[in-house]
């Protein structure tokens, strides 16, 4: 009993000894020790690690999860340590809808068809995004948390601990300086000596964790690299999901085809913009564009042109293709230089250059 009755008599006298010391630091009325140059750097660096990192991780969570609503009780299921009830996302329940009226209207029917197709690419869409939600999860939000939960915390603390040294550190000074006597001076010399080598060590200690924090900004760069792939992979899935649908509707008879691919331009003039397919290479359409077509863009004239790929006409001004036929192509003026005139017997209408190549 009484070894912790002094016990508690010293931490109550060292805290007394810290708090007086702030306070005369704060008035000005006594000298505070400075961490060296390269430990105040550190600690700025790991203090702005810490501050983008809950920024970040904030608003990727806002990104997967729009609804503060659903973050907040997805937040107290993780406290609780229970599983999220499932539910289905925006695009599912899209998706529902236009499969039940598609159901409603008749399968066998051109709109209640293509509801039903839109319905389930919705679903799809969904599904690629419970993906990227789940990998970025786990691939990317959790090794945040973790730093700031577990890393940092631990950085708090040691750096806690060195600025209780720092004021011991301090008092003692202040001690020596106001000894008197001979035999006080040199237990106040020794009480510094002591003071000063804790604080060395816990200086040393706090400056090993905070030179971890480059191993930190390793380790989330490799994060935010799998992020980067996962979001790759769910916007190709949905590009893919969508130039199959839209493939699937160009089947459709044309008095049920979309003219939204069509953009109405000022006096009512429009435009088509060709899609070129998924599986067609970049070089191709490019290389097509900067050499034969240009030319023939230039001059008139008309060349012979294998077609690459299918392509439905979206209106009647255009010419519906198949691959690997060949049509007579030829540039009219004022044309978007995106298109040519392509004749085929006696049919005749626009084309999509992306679609071509030019034979000799």
């Amino acid at each position: 009993m009484d070894f912790n009755v002094k016990r508690f008599a010293a931490d109550a006298g060292t805290l007394f000894s810290r708090a007086v010391q702030f306070t005369e630091e704060k008035l000005g009325q006594a000298e505070k020790t400075e961490l060296d140059a390269h430990l105040e750097n550190l600690l700025t660096r790991a203090e702005c690690t810490k501050h983008w990192t809950e920024k970040i991780l904030k608003q990727t969570e806002v990104l997967l999860q729009p609804n503060p609503n659903v973050r907040i009780e997805e937040f107290f299921y993780e406290k609780l340590d229970k599983k999220v009830p499932t539910r289905m996302n925006n695009h599912e329940l899209l998706g529902q809808s236009m499969i039940d009226s598609g159901t409603e209207f008749g399968p066998g029917t051109a709109y209640g068809n293509a509801l039903i197709k839109c319905g389930e690419t919705e679903n799809q869409i969904g599904g690629a995004e419970r993906e990227l939600i789940q990998s970025a999860a786990i691939n990317f939000l959790t090794p945040f948390r973790n730093f700031l939960e577990g890393d940092f915390k631990t950085i708090l603390k040691e750096r806690k601990l060195l600025q209780n040294k720092r004021l011991d550190l301090d008092a003692a000074k202040t001690k020596l300086k106001k000894a008197k006597m001979a035999d006080a001076r040199a237990l106040a010399e020794q009480d510094l000596k002591m003071t000063q080598s804790e604080f060395d060590r816990q200086a040393e200690i706090t400056r090993l964790l905070l030179e971890g924090i480059s191993s930190t900004h390793a380790h989330h760069l490799r994060c935010l690299n799998d992020f980067v792939e996962a979001q790759m992979t769910y916007y190709a899935q949905c590009y893919q999901y969508m130039v199959d649908l839209q493939k699937q509707l160009g089947n459709f008879p044309s008095a049920f085809s979309s003219n939204n691919n069509q953009s109405a331009l000022s006096g009512g003039a429009s435009v088509s913009v060709p899609i070129l397919p998924l599986s067609a290479p970049l070089s191709t359409a490019t290389g097509n564009t900067s050499s034969g077509f240009t030319e023939l863009q230039k001059f008139s004239g008309s060349r012979k042109a294998r077609v690459l790929y299918d392509y439905d006409a979206a209106g009647s001004n255009e010419l519906s293709l198949l691959a690997d036929e060949v049509i007579m192509v030829s540039s009219v003026p004022g044309m978007d230089s995106d298109w040519l005139m392509g004749e085929r017997g006696n049919q005749k209408g626009k084309v999509p250059i992306t679609y071509l190549e030019l034979l000799n």
